[in-house]
């Protein structure tokens, strides 16, 4: 065989021998925690989170964000290895997953939004939950002017009067369900309202809740199960090196609908706030709802991250772009549900 031919031969297997190795995996949480409601299915319950570690613990092997992009860096395999990350910086990643953490000696990423740290409102996406998916009397009508617009809702009688027993019979009810499935005017509210809170500006957004705050009749504060960490609790987070803080930006907007300086500012600024919290280079990055464009991810680069996580849903290969990590989102499965998912993803084409 000619020298040439051999190179190409030696390619071709190369690149299967990569194709169909079971490669690594970026697991994506957002909490550990048990709540009334959770309409994004955003918690993994403490108990099946531990069971999620115990899985990993005996059978994979558990590395953190920093080597994975270091690996690749080197290009060094991952065959195998699982890193953990959480995104938006809910308290409860402190009190209820670090200890899980600790527990097994595992690693975690856990990527914070700055602009929640000393802000005394929940996660606006919470909010709406807080406003709308609780038992509770609300007016039967809502009008709302969004960028000219003006839109109006009908909630009638039985969902502004919603009662516990309706609210326990839909508790389960997610955003993924079928719109044409919602079961009261109140989640039909929901998603209507998070669809065009998602599309307009910060500022707006902001005076849009008060406007429903004050619609509601309800109280300003923020419910202790779904609060975001505190500034002192950041640096408790990261003390001990096991858990690594990332940034999540200062807003958690839509990065692509930005204009470059207001993505620099986005990226820069959240970086530039954690390091002053802990005390240490902050060196990983994930892109709010995984949206980016090629232009985010140099800007990425530019600031002085070393790595950034998406939300393509992929496992992680020799080839894979180290400000474009893909990562696998994690439900709240039992550790054998769990178990067969990390198989699939490792050994199948995702």
């Amino acid at each position: 065989m000619r020298i040439r031919e051999l190179g190409r031969a030696k390619l071709v297997a190369k690149r299967i021998i990569n194709r169909f190795a079971p490669g690594g995996i970026i697991l994506l949480y957002h909490r550990v925690a048990s709540v009334p409601s959770d309409p994004f299915k955003l918690c993994v319950k403490p108990h099946h989170f531990a069971q999620h570690l115990e899985v990993l613990k005996q059978h994979y092997q558990p590395v953190s964000l920093q080597q994975i992009a270091q690996a690749l860096k080197d290009g060094n395999s991952v065959n195998r290895w699982v890193a953990i990350t959480f995104d938006d910086g809910y308290a409860d990643n402190l009190y209820n997953a670090k200890p899980l953490l600790e527990k097994y000696d595992i690693p975690a990423t856990v990527f914070v939004t700055t602009a929640n740290l000393e802000n005394e409102q929940e996660f606006w996406w919470d909010e709406l939950d807080r406003l709308l998916l609780q038992p509770g009397t609300l007016p039967k009508t809502l009008s709302l002017s969004i960028n000219g617009n003006t839109y109006k809702w009908d909630l009638g009688e039985a969902a502004a009067n919603y009662s516990e027993e309706a609210f326990e019979r839909n508790r389960t009810w997610t955003w993924y369900a079928p719109e044409n499935t919602d079961p009261s005017e109140r989640h039909h509210l929901y998603r209507k309202l998070y669809q065009l809170l998602d599309s307009v500006s910060i500022p707006e957004r902001q005076k849009l809740l008060g406007e429903l705050l004050v619609w509601s009749g309800k109280e300003s504060f923020r419910r202790s199960t779904h609060r975001s960490l505190f500034p002192a609790e950041v640096y408790t987070l990261q003390e001990d090196s096991l858990v690594e803080v990332g940034a999540h930006t200062v807003n958690h907007p839509f990065l692509s609908k930005l204009s470059v300086t207001k993505q620099q500012y986005e990226l820069q600024q959240s970086k530039t706030c954690l390091e002053q919290l802990i005390g240490r280079p902050v060196s990983s990055f994930a892109y709010p709802h995984g949206d980016y464009t090629a232009q985010t991810a140099a800007i990425a680069c530019e600031v002085g991250f070393t790595c950034a996580c998406s939300t393509v849903p992929n496992k992680v290969r020799s080839n894979s772009n180290f400000f474009q990590l893909p990562r696998l989102e994690v439900q709240d499965w039992n550790g054998e549900e769990f178990a067969k998912q990390l198989t699939k993803w490792l050994y199948f084409e995702t």
